[in-house]
Formats: C-alpha cells, sequence, structure tokens
C-alpha cells in the first residue's frame, strides 16, 4: 500500500499533468526518511545526502522525489519537492511519537494512565512546527523556478530528550513513568535526522517562527483542555 501510495500515485499524478494540464504546478511532499542513515560529516542532511532509506515508505519517497525530477527535466512541468523533515503540531495523532509522549504525560498527571510504553528512546530527529512548514510549502510551490527544497529547524532532539522536556513542563520525571516496549522498536532503526534548510532560508526567506520548547508547549495545551 506504500508503495502504491508514495510512489505510483506520484506517477499517476504527474502523467495526469502532462497530458491534460501541464501548466499545473505540482508540490511533491518529499520526506527527511529518504536519506535513511546518511549524515553529512557536518552532522546534517542537505540536498547533496546519498538516499539510502530504512523503510519501505522511505523508498517509496525516493522514487516520487527522483520522478518528480524526472518530468520537471524531461516534460518541463512546475513539479518541486519539499523534502519536509518530521513536522508536529497538537493535530497530529497520537499514534505518532510527539503526541504520544504529550498526550500520555499529561494522562498521567491528570491521573488517567500509570505508565507510557515507548520504543527507541535514542532516535533523533529534527521536530519543527506544521504550521511553519506548510508556509514553507507554499512558498516553495509558487517560488518562479521549480526546484528542491530541505525544510527543517537544524535542530535535533531525541526522544529522551521530547519525555524530559515535555514531562518536566508538567513537574514530572519522566524515567518514573517510562516503559521500552520492543514492540515499538523499528526492524531497521532510523537513528538520526538533522536538516540543512539553508537553501529554503537564502532562497526563499523563510524562517520557522516556533521553537521546539513553544511547539511542545502548545500540544500540551490541547491535550490539557482535552483530557
Amino acid at each position: 500500500f506504500t508503495i502504491k501510495t508514495n510512489a505510483l500515485g506520484v506517477l499517476n499524478v504527474l502523467e495526469i499533468a502532462r497530458n491534460i494540464v501541464p501548466d499545473a504546478k505540482i508540490y511533491q511532499a518529499s520526506s527527511s526518511e529518504m536519506f535513511g542513515n546518511s549524515v553529512n560529516s557536518d552532522g546534517s542532511q542537505s540536498l547533496l545526502t546519498p538516499m539510502t532509506p530504512v523503510s519501505p515508505y522511505g523508498c517509496a519517497k525516493v522514487m516520487g522525489y527522483n520522478l518528480v525530477r524526472h518530468y520537471r527535466h524531461a516534460y518541463k512541468l512546475h513539479a518541486c519537492n519539499g523534502i519536509l523533515f518530521n513536522h508536529e503540531s497538537p493535530r497530529r495523532g497520537s499514534n505518532f511519537v510527539t503526541n504520544k509522549v504529550v498526550k500520555g504525560a499529561v494522562s498521567i498527571k491528570k491521573g488517567l494512565q500509570d505508565k507510557l510504553e515507548l520504543g527507541n528512546m535514542d532516535s533523533y530527529r529534527d521536530w519543527g512546527h506544521s504550521k511553519d512548514y506548510v508556509r514553507a510549502m507554499h512558498m516553495i510551490i509558487n517560488h518562479h523556478e521549480a526546484d528542491e527544497f530541505i525544510v527543517a529547524t537544524g535542530e535535533t532532539h531525541s526522544v529522551r530528550d521530547l519525555c524530559e522536556q515535555v514531562f518536566s513542563k508538567l513537574d514530572m520525571n519522566y524515567e518514573d513513568y517510562i516503559i521500552q516496549n520492543p514492540k515499538y522498536m523499528r526492524p531497521e532503526e532510523l537513528k538520526y535526522l538533522k536538516g540543512d534548510s539553508s537553501k529554503s532560508r537564502e532562497v526563499l526567506g523563510w524562517e520557522p517562527e516556533y521553537t521546539f520548547s513553544s511547539m511542545l508547549d502548545e500540544m500540551i495545551e490541547r491535550w490539557d483542555k482535552e483530557l
């Protein structure tokens, strides 16, 4: 299903554009998962970093990314790739680790649950806010020239850091409540992501408005009201 959606789905959209609406502007939601465990010597992932995905999703996204580039060059379509690193908000599903941690911590604070089960605590991600990233998408697709852009904060935090910050904002020690469960471990772990978004900042003038801390505050506020 992942391959059909994220690779063949992109091909179908590009073929429709080429044959029916060649003047359409196409934005492809590319992903930091395309890089897998490739990291530059400066500790970041950039547009020059080799793509070595470690999941079916990442593999499919690499195909979609390359199809967009090919159709742009071969058929002169306005087709662009936004390589967005992890972006979160209060609306993120609680099956994703950020909102799972926030919802779990607030639930524990309110006495609704005792423990929180997680997988790899030492997986690092570059987390930003969806509002900032959707603004970047709009800038990318409306740029006068279709191109590839990375959207990221340039900061990386581990799941452990995430837990420590969220629980401490609620005056709790995460170590008292977190249980590691092997069932949440990936078959091949994506260890570290930190995006180099210098091109987006220089060419598009994009800058994130949220910090990691202010993003978490907004997510905590949502679950505090909802629970």
